[in-house]
């Protein structure tokens, strides 16, 4: 006779099953996500910061299990919160709504042994309870380790508009190419904070993707004199740590608006656009082999103006657009290193 359990699935227990988290700090029975080490947030510095980083955009929990249902428990702060998807074998099985306060959601889950992957709403500041696998008759397994990729952006990369966290474009070039995503795209924040150096420099990575310079232009944090000294120190401070591991730059999709219209600094978009990718280029002459640009103008570009809504932010076609012609790019990036073959 089979004797089936309930199991209770952690952070603080189960570290291999929930991926693409910096850290967790447990509040009461429950755990919040951080993408950027909250012992290095000074909220005083950078609170809008700390408030990003504490969104779970890229954070998932992954097992092979026989459990016949799942149930998690997410806490919103508010109504702007993401949904939660549900894979089951890499396929999108449900796609559950958040509202304010506590969100209980029971999925249940078809017979036999499958891969399972939770993946938590990307915006919105939540918390998570255990992840409960009802009637299952073995422990869940962690997934099978894969190419670790960390990606760095904007929210650009946060991808606020996609239809689910497993649709924003990391996401979707990851479960392509099979790569282990951890994403630091922080809405806003993408302005080469030492903070976020430092967090992808001491992490285990086979590829390191940064897409650099819209933040920058729009609260004009550099100016021609400072920025490209911030970009290579930046690079710098992860290849410190990182010397050999393939590393691309993207340069800033297009925004028509701001290409040509000088910011409080006195730059365009294109003179950012342009010094991150000379920056790039010169330590790419000075012997960083493993390093690749990628123009932003490639993934979207003029062309492509009518999936911008605002003129900057993508919706969900343009993030499906993104991720299509991100993969090659991408994939031929993480096979700079000599003798490597490309992840996934």
């Amino acid at each position: 006779m089979e004797h089936r359990r309930s199991l209770r699935v952690t952070p603080g227990d189960a570290p291999g099953v929930w991926r693409g988290c910096v850290a967790w700090t447990p509040v009461g029975s429950a755990w919040q996500p951080w993408r950027l080490p909250p012992a290095r947030l000074d909220t005083a510095f950078a609170p809008a910061l700390g408030r990003i980083a504490r969104m779970a955009a890229g954070v998932r929990a992954a097992v092979r299990t026989d459990a016949r249902k799942l149930t998690l428990e997410i806490t919103a702060a508010d109504n702007r919160v993401s949904p939660l998807d549900v894979l089951v074998d890499g396929v999108l099985w449900a796609r559950r709504p958040q509202h304010a306060g506590s969100n209980v959601h029971r999925v249940r889950l078809p017979a036999g042994t499958k891969d399972v992957e939770v993946w938590l709403p990307q915006f919105g500041e939540i918390t998570v309870g255990p992840l409960t696998l009802d009637g299952t008759l073995d422990p869940p397994a962690a997934p099978e380790p894969r190419p670790r990729w960390i990606t760095y952006g904007s929210s650009l990369t946060h991808c606020d508009a996609a239809p689910g966290p497993s649709e924003t474009w990391p996401a979707l070039v990851a479960r392509g190419l099979g790569w282990d995503l951890t994403c630091l795209g922080v809405a806003g924040q993408c302005h080469m904070d030492t903070v976020a150096a430092q967090t992808i420099a001491e992490a285990e990575a086979d590829f390191v993707s940064l897409c650099l310079g819209i933040n920058i232009y729009g609260v004009a944090s550099y100016g021609p004199r400072t920025l490209p000294g911030r970009v290579a120190a930046f690079i710098g401070a992860i290849r410190e740590r990182h010397p050999r591991t393939p590393l691309a730059v993207i340069s800033p999709i297009v925004s028509p608006a701001r290409e040509d219209r000088p910011n409080a600094a006195g730059m365009t978009l294109a003179n950012v656009r342009d010094t991150v990718a000379s920056v790039a280029g010169a330590l790419q002459r000075l012997g960083d082999r493993h390093l690749r640009v990628i123009d932003g103008r490639t993934v979207l570009g003029a062309r492509d103006a009518g999936l911008l809504p605002d003129g900057l932010h993508p919706g969900p076609e343009g993030y499906r657009l993104m991720a299509e012609r991100l993969t090659g790019p991408l994939r031929e990036a993480a096979a700079s290193r000599p003798g490597a073959a490309a992840p996934g």
